[in-house]
């Protein structure tokens, strides 16, 4: 039995909301793990590119070219009469009844159980043995691609991991090389990918055109609006990293007021190099002797720039369509510096949604410096069987009746250790807030803990050896004034010891010595 096109369509829609309704009935469900919840993504993403798809497909029937679907609706749903009508509904309606009659044994295949696999499929997805099924990034290749460049510097892994976003560092002689462009193209290229197989459901042109970047597949307004905005951030030099203001204007340091010099001498003592950026920045030939140069440039003196014999320019590239470009001879390489200037954008963007992996990028480079081969392996080998094992607190429910402390692998302690730390007596100490510590252990350690220390500060008691096993307020307080009482008797009383000697030799104490003095005894 032939499907029309209305049929055709009404399945559309059918594969349409079955596909919506697994992908929600995915995203419900809660991943045992890491590389489950990486898994779930990825099935997601798959789901919404068939959806994507069916639409297309759906759009096709509905922009009817081929006139199909129109005449299929005058055919079986138009007529003049209403009686007219219900004669092609049944004899439709008998078509098909004789089709089932013809062909018994034809069965009502379902697409649904082909949907259901998505669910239980496995996406393939390639990482390398440096990635770490996606924690880290391997940057090896950019990395030898950089310290074996001209911009480069040799500097070790982990700190080019470190650096890696700033190429603010680098000098724009340096940049403006094809070399750097291949560099950058290779940066976006792999950073894109990592992002696409870590975070599938990250939409990467939405990150782009928050960079205010063009992308082909945005519509033509939106590429008008990005173009124009980032014409004017380069236009005013607030591009980070570039000092591209007033690019078109002649630099400071090859400017030369030709009203001061009168002979073409007193222009060949301002020397080569200095004739040479002038000649340049109006688009005139540098080249030849210094005498050349000063002859070539104080023809401006007297005949406008305008006005100069096209021998002296120098020569401009062609652009791509033949014509030739503007005389200052620059605009090929200002559009070179702006489509660099543009990926270091786009590059700083995706470095900030991957500021975290980053980090334990560089944790994990500098951590294998210290490691050898075999404890490398054995670690990898570790991390694989704990990603597969791992699962989050939320995600399982820990019988533990006896409200047993959790040990360090976030279960709990066995009983017997549990009786033997004696983490079952409960000690409260009334500086700390009445703030409960189990076990002796933990009691003794708390009086040098912050908790403790803060209390003491509190009361104006130093926290000293003097008042370990001491927890109520009362107690401490009486405790130190019986420390400064006996700090009184014991202390050096300067007025009663300290000694004085008169003319004649007689000793007196400080005070004695102060009452005969004021009394002009002595």
């Amino acid at each position: 039995m032939a499907s029309t096109v209305l049929e055709a369509t009404r399945a559309v829609h059918e594969d349409m909301e079955r596909l919506e309704r697994l992908a929600v009935r995915e995203l419900q469900r809660e991943p045992a793990n890491a590389r489950d919840r990486l898994f779930q993504s990825h099935r997601v993403r798959h789901m919404l590119d068939l959806v994507v798809s069916t639409s297309d497909k759906l759009v096709e029937i509905y922009e009817d070219k081929d006139n199909a679907r129109k005449d299929e609706i005058n055919t079986h749903l138009t007529a003049p009469t209403q009686n007219a009508l219900f004669g092609k509904f049944y004899e439709r309606l008998k078509e098909i009844r004789d089709y089932h009659r013809k062909n018994p044994s034809a069965r009502f295949v379902s697409t649904t159980d082909d949907y259901e696999e998505l669910l239980k499929e496995e996406p393939v997805i390639e990482f390398t043995g440096e990635e770490a099924f996606g924690r880290y990034l391997d940057l090896h290749e950019l990395y030898n691609e950089f310290i074996n460049s001209k911009f480069g510097t040799p500097i070790e892994y982990s700190a080019y991991v470190g650096c890696f976003s700033q190429t603010d560092k680098i000098s724009q002689s340096h940049k403006a090389t094809r070399q750097y462009k291949e560099y950058l193209e290779h940066i976006l290229e792999y950073l894109t990918s990592f992002l696409y197989r870590t975070e599938p459901l990250q939409d990467i042109e939405k990150i782009f055109s928050k960079a205010i970047l063009t992308i082909n597949t945005l519509t033509i307004s939106t590429l008008v609006q990005l173009e124009s905005e980032f014409e004017e951030r380069w236009a005013n030099g607030e591009v980070p990293g570039w000092g591209n203001k007033d690019t078109e204007t002649v630099p400071e340091e090859s400017e030369i007021d030709l009203q001061f010099y009168s002979t073409v001498e007193e222009l060949v003592e301002l020397g080569p190099e200095k004739l040479k950026q002038a000649l340049a920045a109006r688009g005139l030939k540098s080249g030849g002797t210094v005498q050349q140069r000063a002859e070539r440039l104080f023809l401006l003196k007297h005949t406008p720039l305008e006005e100069l014999d096209r021998k002296h320019f120098a020569k401009v590239p062609r652009t791509k369509d033949g014509s030739n470009a503007p005389s200052n001879g620059n605009t090929f390489k200002d559009d070179l510096k702006k489509e660099i200037a543009l990926m270091e954008v786009k590059m700083n963007r995706l470095c900030e949604l991957l500021d975290e992996t980053f980090v334990r990028t560089k944790e994990n480079a500098e951590k294998k410096l210290t490691l050898t081969y075999e404890e490398m392996e054995a670690e990898r080998e570790e991390e694989e069987v704990q990603a597969d094992t791992e699962s989050d607190d939320e995600e399982q429910q820990i019988y533990n009746p006896l409200k047993l402390p959790m040990g360090w692998d976030g279960k709990p302690i066995p009983y017997w250790l549990y009786k033997l730390h004696g983490l079952g007596q409960e000690f409260k100490c009334e500086i700390c807030g009445n703030h409960s510590y189990w076990g002796r252990r933990a009691y003794e350690r708390h009086f040098k803990e912050w908790r403790h220390q803060h209390g003491m500060r509190c009361l104006g008691i130093p926290n000293t050896k003097n008042f370990n096993e001491i927890t109520s307020i009362e107690e401490a307080r009486a405790l130190w004034e019986k420390i400064q009482a006996r700090q009184g008797v014991n202390k050096w009383r300067p007025d009663l010891e300290e000694e004085y000697e008169d003319q004649e030799g007689n000793i007196y104490n400080k005070k004695t010595y102060t009452d005969l003095q004021r009394q002009g005894l002595i």
